[in-house]
């Protein structure tokens, strides 16, 4: 059979659709009863249950992985990139209380490849049945000529819900509380371009080079899933935020900015948050950053979460309760407390 004219000049349509057939096998663990029609459709459909709120406030976040996609291309593994996407995405919205419905993608490619994108594609459809938040759409563009040769891009978008009277917004945090950080699996998804240039062009490891202390392979270990707190979020407001009581306080994600960026975006301006170094068992990869880098620790705290993936702020007195809680599916530990000040977050 002649190949058609499009795809002589590289986009081939029947290879994509053949390979989305497959889709609404790999999202039937994602469905939740909300998703109306299914997937291939110009829009995803979900009828929200407005029974179940007085006042609901829909919460969007749109992202993408950054250049931990260089990692991925050069150890040839994607499985692990589609629950970093959505996983970062639903902390993200995680901070303010919300809950997750939904999730879309979007993949841009020179050529399609069929493995690696059904690898990707697991990868959205497991962490979005983790996260109890549904798969109902998404673009897959292929672009020849404008990715290098084996190179994609991912980036997404979620939806979730929160009760109004519930949102947090760190509103009612008070010198007094007390810091809760919640342990990170690694980098995530933020600052591999600076631990590329110190593994990479410093070190100069290969992606593939086995480091005794990390007990695994660079490439391995910089692939590390990034952790969702979204179900464990929702757990500590059931818990400790019943009706109109404010325990848990305030949310950051520690994501591009580090503590130093993104715990003052939930700080009243009267207070500071002091974050204690030492205070948390720090990962192997993050000793051999600050240990080969030559980077000063005050530039490390703001490029990378130095293990602590998300901060909790809660009442002092009940930040006991509120750490054995969180350590039922974390590693966890009080790093810090709040302080009079100006709406900044200090690493000491």
């Amino acid at each position: 059979m002649k190949t058609k004219a499009y795809a002589r000049a590289g986009v081939d349509i029947d290879l994509g659709n053949k390979v989305k057939a497959t889709l609404p096998q790999l999202l039937a663990a994602t469905r939740r009863p909300e998703v109306l029609g299914k997937v291939g459709g110009f829009g995803g459909l979900f009828a929200l249950d407005t029974r179940k709120y007085r006042q609901p406030v829909l919460v969007s976040s749109v992202d993408g992985v950054g250049t931990k996609l260089k990692i991925a291309f050069a150890m040839d593994r994607h499985e692990t990139i589609g629950q970093d996407l959505v996983n970062h995405c639903v902390n993200d919205i995680a901070v303010l209380g919300a809950e997750p419905l939904f999730f879309l993608d979007y993949l841009g490619t020179g050529k399609l490849e069929p493995k690696v994108f059904t690898e990707i594609i697991k990868g959205f459809a497991l962490a979005c049945a983790e996260n109890r938040c549904s798969l109902i759409g998404g673009e897959t563009a292929q672009m020849p000529g404008f990715y290098q040769k084996g190179e994609y891009d991912v980036s997404g978008t979620i939806v979730g819900v929160v009760e109004k009277s519930r949102m947090l917004d760190g509103k009612t945090i008070r010198p007094g509380d007390v810091v809760i950080g919640l342990a990170a699996s690694g980098l995530h998804t933020n600052g591999y371009s600076l631990a590329r240039k110190i593994f990479f062009e410093q070190m100069k490891l290969k992606p593939t080079t086995r480091v005794p202390e990390l007990k695994n392979t660079i490439g391995a270990e910089l692939l590390k899933v990034h952790v969702s707190y979204g179900m464990l979020v929702q757990e500590l407001l059931k818990k400790f935020n019943p009706g109109k009581t404010r325990v848990v306080k305030g949310l950051a994600h520690i994501t591009g900015g580090g503590f130093i960026d993104n715990i003052p975006r939930v700080l009243p301006k009267t207070c500071d948050v002091v974050v204690r170094k030492g205070s948390w068992d720090m990962l192997p990869i993050f000793q051999m950053i600050r240990n080969h880098s030559g980077v000063p620790d005050a530039e490390l705290y703001q490029v990378f979460n130095m293990g602590i993936g998300m901060t909790v702020i809660v009442e002092g007195a009940r930040a006991d309760a509120v750490l054995k809680a969180c350590q039922k599916r974390h590693q966890a530990w009080i790093i810090g407390g709040v302080v009079k000040g100006k709406g900044l977050a200090r690493v000491v």
